[in-house]
């Protein structure tokens, strides 16, 4: 059965001057709340269970979704305090079943081929695969290079460079070992204190893919998608 983790927890900062009653991954989009957007792509990639990690106006979710959306059951890991992605993610392992789950940011849709990226977590036998995506500038993401088998080695932070890369695209496909380090209830980033520091000594792979892609955490990309996503049921 395939499983997923949706973080759906943040603030939305930048998003508030037009966002402000609802977590960010309910923000109405193209007439429904994004997430409805992210559970249909789950939905028609074969998963049936996903677990909402959520914290800020959790309510608001669980009142939208309840504990079932059309043939997906869902869960709940709601964090009382901030604990950042990587703490959110540990909070949202607790409610799922199976050794590998997939995770995905609740303000990005990318659509890919989810059995690939499951496939090759599995070919690798490595603890995390990661969707990628190409884009004309990489700068607000920060990119990813990988070697001729679809290692990662190298994350490029953010900055101010204005070129063609590859960019984590925000799915990841991961093995809950890989957290075994991290206590249930403590405060991490996943990008920072996993990605960035372990890829080095840990075996992670890149997967890339060219479907559409749309993150809605800045207000024109926000307008984009209202427009884009116009008439998807």
């Amino acid at each position: 059965m395939f499983e997923a983790i949706i973080l759906a927890g943040g603030f939305g900062t930048r998003l508030r001057s037009v966002v402000s009653d609802v977590p960010k991954p309910m923000a109405p989009t193209a007439g429904r709340p994004f997430l409805c957007h992210l559970l249909d792509e789950l939905q028609s990639q074969g998963y049936r269970h996903v677990v909402l990690a959520t914290g800020y106006l959790h309510e608001k979710v669980q009142e939208q979704f309840g504990n079932r959306y059309n043939s997906i059951d869902i869960d709940y890991a709601v964090e009382h305090e901030p604990l950042g992605t990587g703490g959110a993610i540990v909070n949202g392992l607790q409610e799922c079943r199976e050794q590998k789950v997939t995770i995905l940011n609740g303000d990005t849709l990318f659509r890919i081929d989810h059995q690939k990226l499951i496939d090759t977590c599995n070919a690798k036998s490595s603890l995390l695969a990661i969707a990628l995506r190409r884009v004309d500038h990489s700068e607000r993401y920060g990119s990813v290079e990988t070697d001729r088998s679809g290692r990662i080695t190298v994350f490029r932070e953010k900055d101010n460079r204005r070129q063609q890369g590859y960019i984590n695209g925000g799915i990841y496909r991961l093995d809950r070992r890989l957290l075994d380090p991290f206590p249930l209830g403590q405060q991490f980033s996943f990008e920072k204190d996993i990605l960035q520091k372990d890829y080095t000594t840990m075996p992670f792979y890149g997967v890339k893919f060219d479907g559409y892609f749309i993150d809605i955490g800045v207000p024109e990309d926000y307008a984009r998608a209202q427009a884009e996503l116009n008439g998807e049921k």
